[in-house]
C-alpha cells in the first residue's frame, strides 16, 4: 500500500499534467462515464465547520477514490490549517485500500485551482488580460498560479481580501511570478476585470450585478455547500452563458441553486464545463456575452489528481 504525505504530493504534481487530467475528467463525468453519488456534508455551525466527502469511479477503471476533505476557518485563530483531510484509493476489484493520499487539502486545492483556471479559459474572451481574484486565503494563489500555467502570462491579476493585509501577502508571495497588485476597491476592481475569480467562504454577495459589465467572464468556486454565496443572485439571473461542473450539484448547493431556487433560471439555462470542452455545448459565442462558470467540484477531479500523482510517484 502507497502512504503519502501532503509535501510528498505536492512535489509530484506537474500542473500542465494535471490540468489535462481534469479536463478529460470533466469530459467523462458529461458524457456518463464515471459514477458520482450525491456529495456527502457534514456542517459543525458552532465553530463554522465543514466537511465534505466526494467519491467515485470511473467505468473501467481498476480502482475508485473516496476524498475527505475539511474546512474549519476559525482554526486560524490557534495556528493550525484551516483545511485538511486526505484521498483513499481502493481497488474495484477486490477492495482493498491501494494508497492512503493524506494530502492535508494540497490535491483538493490544486484540483480546485485547475478547474478554475480550465473554466476561465474555455469561457473567458481571448483577448482578456485582467483578472481580479476575490479572496486571500490558499485558494486564490491556487488559482493564480493555474491561470498562469493554463492561459500564459499574458493576464495580470489584483487581489482583494476583506484584510488588506492579507491580500497583500498573497501579492507579496506571487509577485516574482506575475504582475500582481492589490485592488483597494472590490467594485472599482470588478468594473475593469476581464475575468473575475471568486474564492471565498461568503455566506452573503459580494460581487454586484451592477458592477459586471459586458464580456466579463466570472469562475465561482467559493459556494461549495449549503448556504454559501459570492455572487448576487440578479448576476446568475442575468448570465448568457451558464455552466457547471456539475449541473446536479450546482443547482443543489452551487453558485447557481439561490437563483434556481427562486425560479429565475431553469435547469435548461445551464450546460456543463465537460459538454462544453468537448463541444457537444456552445459556451461563449461572442466578446459581449457574461459567462459564468459555477465550480462546486466534482469527484472526477479527486479521482483524476490521485491518478496523477499515483502515476507520478511509480516513475519515480
Amino acid at each position: 500500500m502507497v502512504i503519502l504525505d501532503h509535501k510528498q504530493i505536492e512535489e509530484l504534481i506537474d500542473l500542465d499534467v494535471a490540468g489535462a487530467a481534469i479536463e478529460a475528467a470533466y469530459i467523462a463525468a458529461s458524457n456518463g462515464e464515471v459514477t458520482l453519488p450525491p456529495v456527502g456534508h457534514i456542517t459543525f455551525p458552532d465553530v463554522a465547520g465543514d466537511c465534505h466527502i466526494k467519491y467515485g469511479h470511473v467505468k473501467g477503471d481498476p480502482s475508485f477514490v473516496i476524498k475527505i476533505a475539511t474546512g474549519f476557518p476559525h482554526n486560524a485563530q490557534s495556528g493550525l490549517p484551516t483545511g485538511n483531510g486526505m484521498s483513499l484509493v481502493m481497488s474495484a476489484q477486490t477492495g482493498v485500500v491501494q494508497a492512503v493520499l493524506h494530502d492535508e487539502m494540497v490535491m483538493t486545492d490544486i484540483r480546485t485551482g485547475l478547474g478554475g483556471a480550465i473554466a476561465t479559459k474555455c469561457l473567458a474572451r481571448s483577448d482578456s488580460k485582467r483578472v481580479l481574484i476575490v479572496g486571500t486565503g490558499p485558494q486564490a494563489m491556487r488559482q493564480i498560479e493555474s491561470h498562469i500555467a493554463l492561459i500564459g502570462d499574458r493576464l495580470s491579476f489584483e487581489v482583494w481580501g476583506r484584510s488588506a493585509a492579507k491580500a497583500q501577502s498573497v501579492v507579496c508571495a506571487l509577485q516574482p511570478k506575475c504582475k500582481i497588485t492589490v485592488a483597494d476597491d472590490l467594485a472599482a476592481a470588478t468594473r475593469k476585470a476581464d475575468i473575475v475569480v471568486t474564492a471565498t467562504g461568503s455566506t452573503a454577495p459580494l460581487i454586484k450585478d451592477a458592477w459586471v459589465g459586458e464580456g466579463t467572464h466570472i469562475t465561482a468556486v467559493g459556494a461549495d455547500a449549503p448556504g454559501k454565496q459570492e455572487l448576487e443572485t440578479r448576476l446568475i439571473s442575468r448570465a448568457d452563458v451558464l455552466v457547471a461542473d456539475s449541473i446536479d450539484q450546482c443547482l443543489d448547493h452551487g453558485e447557481m441553486s439561490h437563483a434556481f431556487g427562486q425560479e429565475l433560471i431553469s435547469r435548461q439555462n445551464v450546460v456543463e464545463i465537460g459538454t462544453t470542452l468537448s463541444g457537444a455545448t456552445l459556451g461563449r459565442t461572442n466578446a459581449t456575452q457574461l459567462t459564468i462558470a459555477d465550480l462546486t467540484g466534482i469527484a472526477a477531479q479527486d479521482i483524476a489528481i490521485a491518478h496523477v500523482v499515483l502515476k507520478a510517484n511509480r516513475n519515480d
